[in-house]
């Protein structure tokens, strides 16, 4: 026999206890006597068909065998030996089968047959033979020592090395998919466990229940231990769902087979180890990340059950007839047999997830989780946990799924009409309110969660504020004062969704406390509330822009929208609106016939004479009038006029605006509009006040940023000046960033520094005599990274003596045609750091009135968004690099890049990708030639910074911006890496470049 068996551990086996223990064990050696005599006679055979006589004198002592089929397919010589072999009778063989099978005999035969016949002669079997005599001696065995025989044998070292170990591994894969998949040997293996019936009244009974989980564990290990070239039957996927299937309808085998007149089956007793066996399987299943087999299967069986239910019984009759059903049984035992709390978690989570995509109704989802969790969650603390703790505090479901956790787990009464009106409210009701609303209140949570962990636990307080009673709520214990905190911090967040969830709460609160006055703190208000608040059922797509051109043209802002962009959207809608309604009307009229004017009514009106004294209205023409109109606080008709002519005049540029810009600033911003305006209008009032602030930024830049950047810090303005300030400051940085483009005979001489000549960026005219003009082409290749692609040539003349055409040169920086001619002309470089120093000037400073790292964090995120602007606005000028190392010193601010409100995160990222926009690659690989530490820090810092927030931060939009971040930083060292390359070619030609070359680092070099 082979030595290189493999060694079995398993469970004793039961003998009869009706037979002689004497007796019994000469039947095991007379049993063992047998196999060892086969085994001798094969180490002695020369040819198959030895082989074959000898296995068939065993098998006709064990199972009936055909002989006529084994003759049929030897030689001569064995066939009259074959049908000469006298056959046991029935008592005879069931006598020795079961002593072969449950004695050391049939380990000992499948050792010979698996790792002797099967690797040295099966493969020279008919098939007809190697069925009668070589599978049933698997086919015929009870299925869990069977089990115990095949697995180990599939755990063999090197097997891809020796073809020996091959043959047995693959005839041990072949033999598990008969076995246990085409026979359905696994859901009779469950019966197995409880009763297996060997001989006429004789009952086998394994109590071990580490015996159990071994067998499990077997089982489920299968897919692991299978060669990779095995049978796709035995992958993870197809195996786990056949064994899941079978698994499923051997309990409920077992369950009917069970007497009908227990009212439950008792763990503990050996009638339910076939259940025990089920759960620790699934929980194995489980464990090997498998649970959407498990669950599916589950699912859908079970729903199919309770749906059948519904039908006919009524909610009040349920539980006794769930109970005294024995096709319930299995279901309503298999949660107590999972061990493992992992897998109980698992599998809960995905039947919830399951039945929301089933969109199952609310009866049925409760009666489902009341057939499956009932018994585990009144007797096991940590099932009641899983629900009342981690399903509603640490894990984030659909909405339908939190109302089914609730429903079962907190109000523990069925969703019927007439529950409503009889349902007393369980003790711990008030308890999980409680909990969840404290938690919910805390600024700490609103900071640090999730936008779908707190849509998902403002939904939770909800639901549960709407089952309660304004008497209930008086009485409870800190939930009035946790919920007004809970508003009152959120309505101070600048995120929409975050105040939407505010409102939630205080609408539903109100109609608790007072149902005929409801609360509304939005415009858009709904009677019916919403809890999926747009993010708990979609699926939101992290994308990221592939080029930084459209960041420079349609950057995408982490803020919310300015007043003014809000009343520019609420302007176009209700343009078009108009438009739609005058070209509906226009297509009505022209079906009509007006050929009498006159024989209309209302044509025979007379028209209204009276004087509106619209043109006694004062019209201002001087600067001074309107600061004057502007303070005068109780003329509001004064006021209003001022307003409205303000922005014409500043954009005619008076000779006296430079002397009255200052107190014409200070005016608008001090200036209440809502005070002055009529009802109504305050939208109106304050849209003019922005313009007309943005006018005089940008026609009068430095005095006015003079005066505006004093009031940002100033004790005599408040939070919503502020924010105004850094608004239209960000709004006249846009404007004079707009681009032009102008022809060199429309260029005005000035002292910008972005036109003293031609543009910085743009190939000189320098060269030889004849030198062709610049033109722009196309980028050559299809490579990624156009964004620094645009190139130009131009053709040289010949030298004396040669013929063909002389180099072309190549420059690439800016989109330009004709650039002889024509350039860009941007306005704001040159006021970019009148823009921005001042105001990142002792922002971290906490004044009277003033603390932007805690308090005012929403005034911080706005300056930061409006640096990141300018950064844009000046995006490849020489004075994004000089502005850039300030703005990186203010954003690596542990207290700004760190700050608990993810308002401000975002606008650190915001800013980061700006600078990496804004700078060009050229000055970045001149800046590490010359040794600045200075940038080469700091983009290494936004490189760490954004893989930190992108693997850790708990907001996604800050994670999406991360990424966005990365794939800048990532452009801009490969354009920087291209440009040091350009400088290694120079240095190479020349010796003029300094020594510090050699010794390059690039901060971003580790990028994968």
């Amino acid at each position: 026999m082979n030595n290189s068996e493999a060694t079995v551990s398993r469970a004793p086996a039961s003998t009869n206890k009706t037979m002689d223990n004497k007796e019994g064990k000469e039947l095991e050696n007379l049993a063992l006597q047998k196999v060892l005599e086969v085994s001798s006679a094969i180490d002695a055979a020369k040819q198959v068909d030895e082989v074959i006589c000898a296995l068939h004198s065993l098998g006709t002592l064990i199972f009936s065998v055909d002989s006529s089929l084994i003759s049929g397919a030897i030689d001569q010589r064995f066939k009259d030996h074959i049908l000469s072999v006298k056959c046991a009778t029935d008592a005879e063989r069931d006598s020795f089968k079961n002593n072969f099978y449950h004695g050391p005999a049939f380990p000992t035969m499948s050792r010979l047959l698996l790792f002797v016949v099967a690797p040295n002669w099966l493969a020279q079997f008919a098939k007809s033979v190697r069925s009668q005599i070589y599978d049933y001696f698997f086919l015929e065995g009870p299925l869990i020592e069977v089990l115990e025989a095949l697995v180990p044998t599939l755990s063999q070292k090197g097997i891809d090395k020796d073809p020996v170990l091959d043959k047995i591994c693959s005839s041990a894969e072949r033999l598990l998919v008969l076995c246990f998949l085409e026979k359905e040997g696994i859901r009779r293996m469950v019966i197995e466990f409880d009763h297996v019936k060997i001989q006429k009244g004789v009952t086998v009974k394994k109590e071990d229940k580490d015996f159990v989980s071994r067998v499990a564990q077997l089982l489920a290990s299968i897919p692991d231990k299978t060669r990779p070239k095995a049978t796709s039957k035995l992958s993870s996927f197809s195996f786990f769902k056949q064994a899941t299937i079978q698994l499923i309808a051997g309990a409920e085998e077992k369950a009917l087979q069970l007497p009908r007149e227990l009212d439950a089956i008792n763990k503990d007793s050996p009638r339910s180890y076939a259940i025990l066996f089920v759960g620790e399987t699934f929980s194995r299943i489980i464990r090997r990340g498998s649970t959407d087999i498990v669950v599916s299967e589950m699912t859908s069986r079970i729903y199919d059950l309770v749906k059948s239910l519904l039908s006919s019984n009524s909610n009040a009759s349920l539980p006794s007839v769930i109970e005294s059903t024995p096709k319930f049984w299995f279901w309503l035992n298999l949660i107590e047999t999972i061990r493992d709390q992992y897998s109980v978690e698992r599998l809960a989570e995905g039947i919830l997830r399951q039945l929301a995509l089933r969109s199952v109704t609310d009866t049925e989802a409760y009666w489902i989780l009341w057939l499956l969790f009932n018994r585990s969650y009144n007797h096991i603390a940590s099932i009641r946990a899983m629900f009342v703790d981690k399903f509603l505090f640490w894990k984030v479901f659909p909405v339908s799924c939190l109302r089914w956790i609730l429903q079962y787990s907190v109000y523990e009464e069925a969703p019927t009409s007439e529950a409503e009106i009889k349902w007393q409210k369980p003790p711990h009701f008030v308890d999980t309110l409680q909990h969840l609303v404290s938690i919910w209140s805390k600024r700490e949570f609103v900071q640090s969660s999730s936008m779908e962990q707190q849509a998902y636990l403002t939904a939770a307080v909800g639901l549960c504020l709407e089952k309660m009673s304004k008497q209930e709520l008086e009485t409870a214990k800190d939930v009035l004062n946790s919920i007004l905190q809970g508003v009152s911090c959120r309505l101070e967040s600048p995120i929409d969704l975050v105040r939407k969830m505010a409102s939630a709460i205080a609408l539903t609160f109100s109609k608790v406390v007072d149902p005929k006055n409801p609360l509304y703190l939005d415009d858009n208000h709904c009677d019916v509330v919403d809890w999926e608040f747009e993010v708990l059922t979609q699926k939101k797509v992290i994308t990221t822009s592939s080029s930084k051109k459209q960041i420079i043209n349609n950057p995408k802002s982490p803020l919310p929208k300015t007043s003014r962009e809000k009343l520019t959207d609420k302007k176009e809608t209700r343009s078009s609106i108009l438009i739609e309604e005058i070209s509906d009307k226009g297509v009505e009229d022209e079906d009509k016939d007006y050929n009498s004017d006159c024989s209309s009514d209302t044509s025979l009106e007379p028209y209204d004479l009276s004087d509106d004294d619209s043109d006694l209205n004062k019209n201002f023409t001087q600067l001074g009038d309107i600061v004057a109109a502007l303070k005068k606080t109780d003329d509001p008709d004064g006021v209003q006029g001022a307003l409205d002519a303000t922005e014409k005049l500043v954009r005619t540029s008076p000779d006296e605006l430079r002397h009255n810009s200052s107190d014409l600033v200070r005016a608008l911003v001090h200036v209440r509009c809502a005070d002055v305006a009529a009802e109504g209008e305050e939208e109106s009032s304050e849209e003019k006040r922005q313009k007309a602030l943005v006018s005089l930024l940008v026609t009068c830049p430095f005095e006015t940023l003079d005066v505006v950047t004093k009031l940002l810090y100033s004790t005599s303005v408040d939070i919503s000046q502020r924010i105004l300030i850094l608004d239209v400051m960000t709004e006249a940085a846009l404007e004079l960033s707009e681009t032009k483009i102008i022809t060199k005979e429309q260029q005005r001489k000035g002292n910008l520094i972005t036109s003293t000549s031609q543009p910085w960026f743009i190939p000189g005219e320098r060269g030889p005599v004849g030198a062709g003009p610049w033109r722009e082409i196309s980028g050559s290749g299809s490579g990624m990274l156009q964004n620094w692609s645009h190139q130009y040539e131009r053709e040289l003349p010949s030298r004396s003596g040669q013929r063909k055409l002389g180099k072309t040169r190549k420059w690439s920086v800016a989109n330009s045609k004709d650039l002889q001619q024509e350039w860009s002309k941007n306005r704001f470089p040159l006021y970019a750091a009148a823009f921005m120093l001042p105001a990142m000037q002792g922002f971290d400073k906490k004044r009277h009135g003033i603390d932007l790292l805690n308090r005012d964090f929403v005034v911080l995120g706005k300056l930061i968004y409006m640096l990141g602007v300018c950064m844009k606005c000046m995006a490849m000028h020489p004075e994004a690099s000089a502005l850039a190392p300030s703005l990186l010193d203010m954003i690596r601010s542990r207290d700004v890049s760190h700050h608990p409100e993810a308002y401000v995160r975002r606008s650190v990222l915001f800013a980061a990708s700006c600078i990496l926009v804004a700078l060009h690659p050229s000055y970045v690989a001149s800046a590490l030639i010359e040794g600045n530490q200075e940038i080469s820090t700091g983009l290494e810092w936004i490189r760490t910074y954004s893989l930190h927030v992108a693997e850790v931060d708990s907001d996604t939009e800050c994670a999406s911006m991360a990424m966005h971040c990365l794939q800048l930083h990532s452009e801009m060292a490969l354009e920087t890496s291209r440009a040091l390359e350009s400088a290694d070619r120079v240095k190479a030609q020349s010796r003029t470049l300094p020594s510090k070359l050699d010794n390059i680092i690039i901060p971003f070099a580790n990028m994968n």
